[in-house]
């Protein structure tokens, strides 16, 4: 196994101090399965204070017998060698009590035993310890359940489940993340009991669900939400989707679609607030339905499901600012957009309702929605010209506003009044400074348009017609290099 040598060396401090000491949960069971561990977990026999005179750069906050112990990691690199501090919760055996709240143990009594330590854990898999040597200690087939890909409750899953409700949904996020299935008296005791999931707190269960939702499998996270009715106490208005049919548009459900389109952007790797976007983007349609069968209709789904994303989302105890924007992509989903037929003006419209930080999650989203519905193809020559048109109109044009000079400025330094003659100044310097960008200070156009001013009529007029006609052409060339980049005529 690869552990790093920081965590061995926290086992053989607590060893040397006379007590025994082991890695033990989830970052065993990411070992077995040759993963790297986000976070390391070590159990001990030592008491908070015992530990904490061992590591005496460590605190301990709470009272779950927990100290925190600081370890500095090498996080260097070739480009950049640097040192990271992570902290390493190193926690005395314990067994717990009674659970009144169905979250929290009524009080916290220490064990004397691994094997008591190890058996009051949520799941077999996390259930699993190794010392520094190696050694795994494996009293309730952990290690096969890995390799059998099975979430099974340590002992009676009633109890486990009775004495922390998080579980519930623990298990049905462990199934997603790690591709596993969830054992049948386990998956029972999660339908029997799923009603104590409403005295978790809302950010616990927004916690476990966005690891949920930013998991390789999101699409069946939320089907085993649907299955163990869990789902009645995360986001009960996504069910309103299951079993309504759509129109000749699509060739799934409401519910079949929605998840479709999570899966794809969870396949693709698209940020949580896409994935987030993605799944509740039609959550509007079964109560804006009108009719049935292929020519049924869903007018205004979007804007009620921007409305229900909020009420979600607010539910939820996200933060605002991502509240914000996923109800904006679920807001704005629906853009209509044909080639020829929207204007600049329409797609700069768009661009300032969803912001122009939101602009390449927003087609995302639409990538999501169109292989949901059981299109082939996710971006079609309609998204890319529209990805074309965004960076079109986003962009500053070549154009007299590059100039570090304005007409204002111009008839103020040559004394004359608006006229045609400003104009060709202005053109004519264009001319200038598009063939050399180093002459666009204010000094030199100033000195420069002077002398343009000087000229006869006819002079000015063919070098403003060069200015103007320059920048044309660049503006032309930068036109196509965009086209290019997104594969339009």
């Amino acid at each position: 196994m690869k552990i790093p040598k920081e965590i061995i060396k926290i086992l053989e401090k607590l060893k040397k101090a006379g007590f025994e000491a082991y890695i033990v949960g989830g970052c065993v069971r990411d070992l077995l399965m040759e993963k790297t561990p986000k976070d390391w977990d070590v159990t001990t026999k030592a008491k908070p204070e015992e530990i904490q005179k061992i590591f005496p750069d460590s605190f301990y906050e709470n009272q779950f017998g927990t100290v925190g112990v600081k370890i500095k990691e090498d996080g260097s690199s070739d480009a950049e060698p640097k040192e990271t501090t992570q902290v390493v919760e190193v926690t005395t055996y314990r067994i717990e009590s009674k659970y009144t709240d169905k979250r929290h143990p009524d009080e916290i009594k220490f064990a004397t035993t691994l094997e008591k330590d190890l058996g009051r854990r949520d799941f077999t898999i996390n259930a699993l310890a190794v010392d520094k040597e190696g050694k795994i200690t494996d009293l309730f087939n952990g290690q096969e359940n890995i390799k059998r890909k099975i979430i099974k409750a340590v002992g009676n899953p009633e109890k486990r489940f009775n004495e922390d409700a998080l579980r519930l949904l623990r298990a049905v996020r462990l199934a997603a993340t790690l591709g596993f299935e969830i054992e049948a008296t386990t998956l029972a005791a999660i339908k029997k009991h799923n009603s104590l999931l409403q005295i978790i707190s809302k950010e616990r269960i927004r916690d476990e669900f966005s690891k949920l939702i930013n998991s390789d499998n999101g699409m069946k996270g939320i089907e085993l939400l649907r299955e163990t009715e869990l789902i009645n106490y995360i986001v009960p208005e996504l069910l309103e989707g299951h079993g309504v049919g759509q129109n000749l548009h699509h060739i799934y459900t409401v519910w079949e679609h929605n998840l479709r389109a999570l899966q794809y952007a969870c396949d693709k790797n698209y940020s949580f607030a896409v994935r987030l976007a993605s799944l509740l983007h039609d959550v509007g349609k079964p109560r804006s339905k009108r009719g049935e069968g292929m020519n049924s209709t869903f007018y205004g789904h979007e804007v009620v499901g921007a409305r229900l994303t909020a009420q979600i989302m607010d539910h939820l105890k996200f933060p605002r600012d991502l509240s914000e924007k996923v109800m904006k992509l679920v807001r704005f989903h629906l853009f209509y957009y044909n080639p020829g037929e929207v204007t600049e003006s329409s797609v700069r419209r768009l661009v300032a309702n969803i912001g122009k930080e939101n602009v390449e999650d927003l087609l995302k989203v639409r990538e999501a929605d169109r292989i949901g519905s059981g299109v082939p193809k996710a971006i079609p020559y309609k998204l890319r010209h529209l990805k074309f048109m965004i960076d079109k109109v986003a962009r500053d044009p070549i154009s007299p506003k590059m100039l570090k000079i304005n007409g204002n400025d111009l008839m103020k330094l040559l004394n004359i009044n608006p006229g045609p003659k400003v104009g060709m100044i202005i053109n004519g310097l264009m001319n200038e400074v598009l063939d050399d960008p180093a002459k666009n200070s204010q000094e030199f156009l100033e000195q420069r348009a002077s002398e343009l001013s000087q000229m006869t009529e006819n002079e000015l007029q063919s070098l403003a017609a060069a200015g103007k006609e320059k920048v044309g052409e660049l503006e032309e060339k930068e036109i196509e290099k965009i086209k290019e980049k997104h594969y339009v005529k």
